[in-house]
């Protein structure tokens, strides 16, 4: 078993300050003996605007954000899964929102691209968001081996879409990480069911690191991050405020799931209605 964290956080617009609050929490986690440590979506920034994105960006491979945290992933021995910063396009005016994994030498080990992009108006209170706006969506599913095992990626929103999920397992992923900032009222109605059900569906492990707080900006995120196991039962959470949750990914156990609940190679396609 390997222990692993779900760092929660309530940023601000200040990249310094954010960084100093993401760097406390994942010097506990390494304390606390998690191997791999998880940050939320917006860790570095959640801005005032949308284009706060734009301004704050960096270039692949290099600046303050990704530096300050191969430092850390190199001192404290630790992988980091930093979701999100955004990266700079060559000949765009948009920007990624990358989450990278950094392994316990420092070194970038896997980037992914959030794929589904929250352009949405929620029907209660009025709430919209448009991150089409100022990112350019991915298209690659991305799997990674890890000290915990081969751990797939997604961010947010990517949450309610199954099909990344199962694109995953077929890569061999035997547990996900997902960084969040769901809404307060999206997240009351369906965070714990999402993550559940694609844990279940897919007999892995869910590591979610969310922002859980009041922002500058006048939004509420839910919080609640977790971690959950193949079997859907929840190992750990924290409902509201800063702070780790921590537990253990048993790679043995989901092997030993899959075998005796076979539901993923009962899986069956091409069949067409009448």
């Amino acid at each position: 078993m390997v222990k692993v964290a779900a760092i929660q956080m309530a940023s601000g617009p200040q990249v310094a300050a954010n960084l100093i609050e993401a760097e406390r929490w994942l010097v506990q986690a390494a304390q606390a003996g998690a191997r791999i440590a998880v940050l939320p979506e917006h860790f570095a920034c959640m801005g005032l605007t949308e284009h706060d994105k734009l301004e704050i960006a960096e270039v692949p491979g290099a600046g303050m954000i990704q530096d300050q945290l191969a430092r850390i992933a190199q001192r404290e021995r630790l992988w980091i899964v930093a979701g999100t910063i955004p990266l700079r396009l060559e000949g765009q005016a948009k920007v990624s929102p990358a989450c990278l994994v950094f392994d316990d030498r420092g070194q970038q080990a896997a980037r992914f691209d959030k794929i589904h992009l929250f352009d949405v108006r929620l029907p209660v209170g009025g709430e919209a968001y448009c991150e089409s706006s100022t990112q350019v969506p991915g298209d690659r599913i991305v799997v990674v081996d890890t000290p915990a095992g081969r751990m797939g990626l997604a961010v947010c929103y990517d949450l309610r879409f199954p099909e990344l999920f199962r694109g995953m397992v077929d890569a061999g992923a035997q547990w996900f990480a997902l960084p969040a900032a769901f809404t307060a009222r999206t997240g009351q109605a369906h965070w714990d069911l999402l993550l559940r059900t694609r844990a279940v569906e897919n007999l892995m492990y869910g590591v979610a690191a969310a922002q859980g707080g009041y922002h500058a900006n006048g939004r509420e995120t839910f919080g609640h991050s977790l971690l959950v196991d193949p079997w859907g039962a929840v190992i750990n959470v924290l409902p509201r405020g800063s702070g780790i949750v921590l537990g253990d990914i048993d790679t043995r156990r989901v092997h030993d799931l899959r075998t005796a609940f076979p539901a993923l190679s009962h899986r069956r396609f091409g069949v067409v209605l009448s």
